[in-house]
C-alpha cells in the first residue's frame, strides 16, 4: 500500500491504536470515518460473537462530534478519535453497569476513574463488552447476556471474564479495550483470543468505579492488539487517585525500562506437565523459547515445589466470592430478575465458610509477597505459558485450572504481560506469560515488546469470527 492510498475500513480495523493516531495526525482518516468503519464491524460481526451488550449509536455520535471539533480546533487529547471498548463492570455515567447480571439497569451518577482519564484524552467509547457474571469466572458463558464465541472458532470460549473485550480487540470491532483483572481476566482472554494483555502492579491503575471483585486483587486491565499500544494506554491511565484507597502512591516512577539482555536473568518452572499444562501448550512454550535464543538472557529453572497453584487459585476465588456476598447482596435478593443458580451456589459456598477459613486464604497473599520477593532476588523475570490450555468448546467441560499460571502475580500484586506464542495443532492460539517485580511494568512491555517481535506469532487482525 503506497503512502498516499485511501484507507478502507478494513486498514483502520487492521491498525494498531499507535498506527491509528500517526493516520489521524498526519489527517489520513478521521474519528468519524474510524467510528463508521467500527460500527459497521460490530453490526456485522456482534449478532454472532456476542462480545458488546451495550452499543448507544446516537451517544457514540456525540463523542465523534467532539473528537472531529477538536482536531478542527487544533487542541487534541492523546487519544482524541480513538475507539476503544469497555467491560461492563466500569461505570460510564448514564449508562447502567450491570457487571454480568440481570437486574443492574440503573444508569450510573459518575464515570469509574478509567472512563474519565479516557474521556479527557478525548477516546470515543464504543460501548460495554460482555462478561462473566459478577466477574466470576472465565469463560464468558454468560446465562443472561449469552456466550461470547471466540473469533477464531465459533462455538469455543472466548475466555474470561474479559471475554467480550477481548473478541472484540481481536475481530476487530474495537482497536483496545479496558478490562478487569482479578485473577487473570484480561490475560485468559488474551491468550484464548490471540491479543496482548497487561496486568498492571496492583493500584497503578486506579480501580475506582469498577464493582469490585476483590479489592486486593482487582486491578484494571489492557487489551490491545500489539505492545506498543497497551504502554500508550498505561501512560494515559496509570497516576494516583487520592480517592482510591488502594491507589499506589509512588515515592520513585516505575522501574525505567532498561533491562540488558545479556545481564536478564529469566526464571522458568521446570515439570509443566506436573503442575497442570497441558502437553500441546508445553510444546508451543518450548518452541516459543527455541525461538528467543538470545532475547531471554541467561536461563534459570527456579523452585516452585514450595507453591501450590491450584491451593492458591482456590484462597483467591473464596476472597472473591466472600466479598460478593456483599457487593452483590441485593442482585441475590433479587426474585423477578435473579442470578443463576451457579453464581449464587459459588457465593453460598463463601456464605458458609468461617471467618477463619477467609484469614487462611487471605494469609496466602503475604504467601505471594514473600515468594515473589523470593522468586526476583534470583531472576528479573518469570516467563511461563499464560494458560494451562487453550480455548475449549463451550458446550464442554469447564477445566477448573484456568487460573493457575496467571493468579500468582495477582495475589502478588506483580504486573504480567500476555502476548502471542503461537497456535495449537488446532489452529487456536495460546498466550506467553512474563511477570516481574512490583513496579517494574514498563519492563515488562520492553522485553514482551522485544519477544513479540521476533516470534511474530500474532495472528493476522482483524480475526474474521469463523
Amino acid at each position: 500500500m503506497s503512502a498516499m492510498s485511501p484507507l478502507e475500513p478494513i486498514d483502520l480495523r487492521r491498525a494498531s491504536l499507535c498506527q491509528m493516531l500517526h493516520w489521524l495526525a498526519l489527517g489520513r482518516t478521521t474519528p468519524q470515518a474510524l467510528a463508521d468503519a467500527y460500527q459497521e464491524a460490530i453490526d456485522r460481526f456482534n449478532p454472532s460473537l456476542n462480545a458488546f451488550v451495550d452499543v448507544r449509536a446516537s451517544l457514540l455520535q456525540e463523542q465523534v462530534d467532539g473528537a472531529e471539533r477538536r482536531r478542527r480546533g487544533g487542541v487534541i487529547g492523546r487519544l482524541d478519535g480513538v475507539p476503544l471498548a469497555i467491560k461492563d463492570n466500569f461505570d460510564m455515567a448514564g449508562w447502567p453497569t450491570r457487571a454480568g447480571l440481570p437486574a443492574r439497569e440503573t444508569p450510573a451518577k459518575h464515570d469509574s476513574h478509567v472512563v474519565a482519564r479516557l474521556r479527557a484524552a478525548g477516546t470515543v467509547l464504543l460501548g460495554k463488552t460482555n462478561m462473566d457474571e459478577g466477574a466470576l469466572g472465565a469463560t464468558t458463558l454468560n446465562p443472561h447476556f449469552g456466550p461470547t464465541h471466540n473469533p477464531h472458532k465459533h462455538g469455543y470460549v472466548a475466555g474470561g471474564s474479559s471475554g467480550g473485550a477481548a473478541a472484540a480487540v481481536a475481530a476487530g470491532l474495537a482497536v483496545a479495550a479496558i478490562g478487569s483483572d482479578s485473577m487473570g481476566s484480561v490475560r485468559i482472554p488474551a491468550s484464548y483470543c490471540g491479543v496482548f494483555a497487561l496486568k498492571p502492579t496492583h493500584g497503578e491503575i486506579s480501580a475506582r468505579g469498577l464493582v469490585p471483585a476483590a479489592r486486593r486483587l482487582d486491578s484494571v486491565g489492557i487489551l490491545a492488539r500489539c505492545v506498543d499500544d497497551l504502554t500508550v494506554l498505561l501512560q494515559v491511565l496509570a497516576g494516583y487517585d487520592a480517592d482510591d484507597p488502594r491507589s499506589r502512591h509512588r515515592r520513585v516512577a516505575l522501574s525505567p525500562p532498561d533491562w540488558e539482555p545479556g545481564r536478564l536473568r529469566t526464571g522458568l518452572i521446570p515439570n509443566l506437565a506436573d503442575i497442570g499444562v497441558e502437553p500441546a501448550v508445553i510444546e508451543v512454550f518450548e518452541n516459543a523459547l527455541a525461538g528467543l535464543p538470545y532475547e531471554l538472557g541467561e536461563r534459570r529453572q527456579v523452585d516452585f515445589d514450595d507453591w501450590d497453584f491450584g491451593r492458591a487459585r482456590r484462597a483467591g476465588l473464596l476472597l472473591m466470592e466472600a466479598e460478593m456476598l456483599g457487593t452483590f447482596a441485593e442482585d441475590l435478593r433479587q426474585t423477578e430478575r435473579p442470578v443463576s443458580e451457579t453464581f449464587r451456589g459459588m457465593l453460598d459456598y463463601a456464605a458458609g465458610k468461617s471467618a477463619a477459613d477467609y484469614a487462611a486464604a487471605d494469609r496466602v497473599l503475604d504467601m505471594a509477597t514473600l515468594k515473589m520477593r523470593r522468586l526476583f532476588s534470583q531472576v528479573d523475570v518469570l516467563v511461563l505459558p499464560t494458560t494451562p490450555q487453550g480455548a475449549f468448546p463451550i458446550d464442554g467441560p469447564v477445566p477448573a485450572n484456568q487460573a493457575d499460571l496467571t493468579s500468582f502475580a495477582s495475589l502478588a500484586s506483580c504486573p504480567s504481560v500476555s502476548i502471542p506464542m503461537g497456535k495449537l495443532a488446532n489452529g487456536l492460539p495460546v498466550g506467553l506469560q512474563f511477570v516481574g517485580p512490583r513496579g517494574s511494568d514498563l519492563r515488562l512491555l520492553e522485553l514482551a515488546q522485544v519477544c513479540a517481535a521476533t516470534l511474530d506469532a500474532a495472528p493476522d487482525y482483524p480475526v474474521e469470527p469463523v
